[in-house]
């Protein structure tokens, strides 16, 4: 399967991707062959598979969603390199 360069040129366009014709020929066989292989896979029959988020089976323990002391402001801001009273100073990154 191989896709048509108009295809190539809008997923280029899209991905800000400035691609030489060497590079988007390339990418007419390549993408196609990544979509005839999950084409292929959606052939499979998973009946009976249940769904999963993980290869391995992994035992995530999460801690209980509780209202725990916070720390004091001192404390956090004590090491601060700047700061003014209990807030950290940082320097301003974003213009506006």
């Amino acid at each position: 399967m191989k896709l048509p360069r108009e295809e190539i040129d809008a997923i280029a366009h899209l991905a800000r991707l400035a691609l030489t014709d060497d590079e988007a020929d390339a990418l007419c066989g390549e993408l196609g062959a990544i979509l005839a292989h999950v084409a292929a896979l959606s052939e499979v029959d998973t009946t009976g598979v249940e769904p999963m988020t993980h290869a391995v089976p992994m035992d995530l323990r999460l801690r209980a969603d509780e209202v725990e002391p916070s720390l004091p402001a001192e404390l956090a801001v004590g090491a601060a390199p700047d700061r003014d009273g209990d807030y950290f100073r940082v320097p301003k990154v974003i213009d506006g």
